[in-house]
């Protein structure tokens, strides 16, 4: 019985919830939780240290701030928002568990995702792994080449690289043309055979934004702003995220 004990507080305007209320649409609907358990039972994070998405809201609902701001539950979700899909009642956890991250100091958040983060605003490509423009570029092209020769029916497949104009532009997770390049194909195949108007450019091409993950809404905003300006520099009309 040598548990630390549980302090409850009383409703009061610091209290974390009613900070992170005023922050959403109908203040999120946090007040309407039923317990019905359906967030708990769509969630791939339940179990991982006994997380719970009822305990975190019913942490916040008690005005537990200490625990909820310090607990590692908050890097166990995924912010996949499935909880949010299935609740009756709409209750936006996911926002409750971003601002629960970003309650951390930046310099005791997780290394890898921190670092991903810095790294991926470090380069125009935004590649969280480093790659920049012109080595993606070369991935492409000589992948190409190589469909082109090899793949019956896809002798004129394209992979258009900064195409002024193209309906699409298309972002790509950095991780396949790092590790997995034959993974692009299916999607360039699709398009192709759909007869899509598209293109990637060889900035802002990486789809991933750990910032995100990290709860740095700054840096989140840099990643984000020089990818819109590749998309508007090209003339394209949609921006498809593979992420």
């Amino acid at each position: 019985m040598n548990e630390k004990p549980i302090k409850l507080y009383g409703k009061t305007e610091t209290r974390f919830l009613d900070k992170v209320k005023k922050l959403l649409p109908e203040e999120g609907n946090l007040d309407a939780c039923l317990t019905c358990g359906a967030c708990a039972s769509g969630c791939p994070a339940t179990g991982i240290d006994n997380l719970d998405p009822r305990k975190v809201l019913r942490m916040a609902v008690l005005g537990m701030d200490e625990e909820l701001t310090t607990t590692p539950w908050a890097w166990a979700c995924t912010m996949c928002t499935r909880c949010m899909y299935v609740c009756p009642m709409k209750i936006n956890i996911p926002q409750l568990v971003f601002n629960m991250r970003a309650s951390w100091p930046r310099d005791e958040r997780p290394k890898g995702i921190r670092a991903s983060c810095d790294k991926g605003n470090s380069v125009e490509s935004r590649s969280a792994m480093g790659l920049t423009g012109e080595m993606f570029t070369e991935t492409v092209e000589d992948l190409l080449e190589e469909v082109r020769e090899d793949q019956e029916g896809f002798e004129n497949l394209q992979a258009p690289m900064n195409k002024k104009g193209a309906y699409y532009f298309l972002n790509q997770n950095s991780r396949e043309p790092q590790m997995e390049e034959d993974e692009m194909v299916p999607l360039w195949k699709i398009l192709h055979t759909v007869g899509a108007d598209w293109t990637y450019s060889d900035k802002g091409w990486a789809a991933e934004n750990y910032c995100l993950f990290l709860a740095d809404n700054e840096a989140w905003e840099e990643n984000i702003r020089l990818k819109a300006k590749a998309v508007e520099d090209l003339g394209c009309k949609v921006w498809l995220n593979t992420e």
